[in-house]
């Protein structure tokens, strides 16, 4: 088996693997200030059947979700303006339904508790293995 490498060490997948999307968690948002990274990841799950809109930052991920649904939301932890768990906070007080993924390289015992405790579903160090992302999007369907 070979992996191919995206464009920047942030995540990898399996090139030309193709999946079954769960109809249920077709819109994704993904959030992060690293633009390269929310690319990368916006193109890895567009090439895979999701609908995937991105925002820069937990503020830019705020006003977008006013007028659009979506079903999970992939954020990073460190973030200018408003980081990960402010946006998390947030997010429980004004879309207390929401699902998120938590993603982040500074991953810390603290933040990972706090992240948990605040209603993200699953907390992925980078660089994120595409195979494991999609493992915890499918138990999120599931668990639905």
């Amino acid at each position: 088996m070979t992996l191919h490498y995206s464009m920047l060490d942030f995540l990898y997948f399996e090139a030309c693997r193709r999946i079954t999307v769960p109809q249920e968690y077709k819109r994704i948002l993904v959030v992060d200030d690293e633009e390269n990274a929310r690319e990368a990841l916006s193109k890895i799950l567009a090439h895979d059947g999701f609908q995937v809109a991105s925002a820069g930052n937990g503020l830019e991920a705020l006003n977008f979700l006013r007028s659009n649904d979506v079903e999970l939301i992939i954020t990073d932890l460190n973030m200018p303006e408003m980081n990960g768990l402010m946006f998390l906070r947030e997010l429980n007080r004004t879309y207390p339904t929401s699902k998120v993924i938590m993603i982040t390289a500074y991953g810390e015992v603290e933040s990972y508790v706090e992240a948990i405790t605040l209603g993200a579903f699953e907390y992925i160090n980078k660089p994120v293995k595409y195979d494991d992302l999609k493992k915890v999007i499918d138990k999120i369907s599931k668990a639905a």
